[in-house]
């Protein structure tokens, strides 16, 4: 009798306990769940606006007017691309083929393992008119410089950017050497990085497919 009775009195005890835990339980529950919901609340607005930022870009096609070697440059040097296209900017004028796209070197550094990195921004278009365009534009690709031999022309063009490319990471991107990345929402349009323990080099020439829409003011875009 004495066991039967333990046994009733444990069993009453532990059912006793599971109703005062449920109500804890059930709200440590809720709380995951709506903690979930709001990450993934979060990543939906980051993506939105991502979206939203692409929306107002259009593509395009560009060449580097100059070499840039990152053995020879510091932030903040100038460097020039020529417009390859007509683009119609969502938010500005016509940009004709031929316009100066104007940018500056936003990182030049030594990486631990002894390779270099090249950050790029475009900041401004310069129309032959003598018109300045505030821009700010990601670079969705980028391929060595086109070139002829025995007439004919052989050129790696990159992909044109499109409004679903919101990031680009391409390995390997010039001669093996030097991976590009880039986001729609970064403050800057690339960054070039050594794989080797050796120099960035983009030679004159090379070819940059753009993402870029006109700015309201000459600030930089806030991203990382």
């Amino acid at each position: 009798m004495a066991t039967k009775y333990g046994k009733t009195l444990s069993l009453s005890i532990a059912v006793a306990c599971l109703a005062l835990l449920a109500p804890g339980l059930a709200q440590a529950a809720s709380s995951k769940a709506s903690g979930a919901t709001g990450d993934r609340a979060m990543n939906t607005m980051a993506t939105s606006a991502e979206q939203r930022t692409a929306a107002e870009m259009v593509s395009g096609q560009a060449h580097l007017r100059t070499t840039l070697d990152a053995k020879k440059l510091q932030a903040g040097k100038q460097f020039e691309a020529v417009l390859d296209d007509d683009i119609q900017l969502k938010n500005g004028p016509e940009l004709p083929h031929g316009t100066e796209l104007v940018g500056e070197v936003t990182t030049d550094r030594t990486q631990p393992n002894g390779s270099s990195q090249l950050g790029l921004r475009f900041t401004e278009a310069k129309l032959k008119d003598g018109q300045v365009v505030p821009i700010r534009a990601m670079i969705a690709g980028v391929a060595n410089p086109v070139y002829v031999s025995n007439q004919t022309t052989y050129s790696n063009a990159p992909i044109s950017w499109n409004k679903n490319i919101l990031q680009m990471d391409q390995i390997g991107a010039l001669n093996n050497s030097v991976d590009f990345h880039s986001k729609i929402d970064s403050s800057n349009s690339g960054v070039f990085v050594a794989t080797k323990k050796d120099d960035v080099k983009l030679e004159s020439g090379s070819q940059f497919s753009l993402a870029i829409e006109a700015r309201k003011s000459a600030g930089t875009h806030n991203g990382a």
